[in-house]
């Protein structure tokens, strides 16, 4: 086995492989060698059991505390999903409605800016700004929401619109996406998000949406956008109809977009929730990813791509908590945010609620004998180790009662455009 790791994790990892398997041991060695691992071999890693898999998520852990160290990170944020209202009836996603359906809702300018203000004043960094493609709002909704907020709030930090999202502004406003998301920048978005990535597989997206941006349209914006100095995160949803051959051949996608644009600050894997999905009801996904595979994909992602995207995220609202403490100890790093009012994946059956204070993520990841650290949105690190919180201090958020979506009123409201 390769020396280059810690002694301790070393010789955890060298008792190991005594009974691992060659196929894997020699991946394993690769890895620890800091050579690059191949979609083949990321088939083999996925496919692992026992001392195989016991090996792969020690691996996964050296490499991590190699590569970032024994931090974990997380940040301050709100979420805002402005309008569920959504013309594309994805069938892996519960959270768009037709605009006449009982649950639909659309926040108008007010109701958004009373958010981000109210997230400011809570201590948080950044707003994470996504919705439903609302035909009602128009093209210039987008621009609109950037530079209201940044009108009131010019330090906040404006995390928004998938590449789905300005694939829907270029065709309304008639503009090329290049043009679309210099405008964004210009008026103050800071990043994007990596999502709508789903799998970048053109066989997968026609079962999970006709009507979505194609795999290269996802490539060509999020290009575009690194481009122009706009950063984003990097995303996979798996447990569906997929496979480890997608996953692998995912996984080297994105390394490879990394390795062209340096623009993606990190890699979210977001396990299929399917409790609520057409896609499930109709037979056609199975119930989301095992345990085992959430390891996997997490421990894979250190390996495959720990060299370029350092940063590997865990989803808690995905995961669970529990969960979330095991993957950190399988190659991740990186706890996400707080996630005040997420809607998406609790509309589609996520059971593990919309928040989580930081202290709270302080207690976890103390918990696992790692280091807290709350960071910004491009991972500058604002505080490094255990805080003592004052429940009287309302940035510490303790007084926050997130509203429950599925089951409190929200105001259906139009966005002036």
């Amino acid at each position: 086995m390769s020396n280059q790791t810690e002694a301790p994790a070393s010789a955890n990892i060298d008792q190991l492989m005594r009974g691992v398997s060659v196929p894997v041991g020699h991946i394993l060695d690769k890895a620890l060698s800091d050579r690059e691992i191949s979609p083949e071999e990321a088939i083999t890693l996925f496919d692992t059991q026992g001392l195989d898999l016991m090996a792969l998520m020690a691996t996964a852990d050296a490499l991590r505390q190699r590569q970032v160290g024994d931090r974990v990170t997380y940040v301050k944020v709100r979420n805002i999903n402005f309008t569920n209202v959504c013309y594309t009836a994805c069938k892996f996603c519960e959270f768009g409605r037709q605009e006449r359906d009982s649950e639909a809702y659309t926040f108008n300018m007010d109701d958004i800016v009373e958010q981000a203000v109210e997230a400011w004043n809570w201590g948080c960094t950044e707003v994470c700004m996504q919705g439903g493609l609302n035909p009602r709002l128009g093209g210039n909704i987008y621009l609109n929401l950037i530079r209201t907020l940044k009108e009131v709030l010019p330090d906040l930090h404006i995390h928004a619109f998938s590449p789905f999202e300005i694939q829907y502004a270029s065709q309304l406003l008639r503009k090329s996406p290049e043009d679309v998301l210099l405008e964004l920048k210009d008026a103050g978005l800071g990043s994007i998000p990596g999502t709508a990535a789903e799998i970048l597989d053109t066989e997968i997206r026609q079962i999970l949406t006709k009507n979505k941006l194609s795999a290269e349209a996802w490539v060509d914006i999020i290009k575009t956008a690194h481009r122009i100095g706009l950063r984003s995160t990097s995303t996979i949803m798996y447990g569906h109809v997929d496979a480890p051959r997608h996953w692998a051949a995912h996984m080297a996608l994105l390394r490879d977009i990394q390795r062209e644009t340096g623009g993606f600050t990190e890699f979210v894997p977001l396990g299929f929730i399917h409790q609520n999905t057409r896609l499930y009801a109709e037979g056609l996904a199975r119930p989301g990813p095992t345990g085992m595979e959430n390891i996997k994909m997490h421990a894979v992602a250190r390996l495959m791509l720990g060299q370029d995207i350092p940063n590997v995220q865990v989803s808690w609202v995905k995961l669970g908590l529990g969960m979330a403490q095991m993957c950190l100890q399988s190659g991740a790093n990186d706890f996400g945010g707080t996630l005040i009012n997420e809607r998406i994946s609790r509309m589609a059956g996520a059971t593990t609620g919309q928040y989580v204070p930081p202290e709270e993520f302080e207690r976890l990841i103390l918990d696992i004998g790692r280091i807290p650290a709350e960071r910004t949105t491009l991972y500058d690190i604002r505080h490094e180790g255990q805080r003592h919180y004052d429940a009287s201090n309302p940035q510490t958020m303790r007084e926050f009662e997130p509203v429950d979506a599925q089951t409190s009123p929200v105001p259906t409201l139009q966005i002036e455009v």
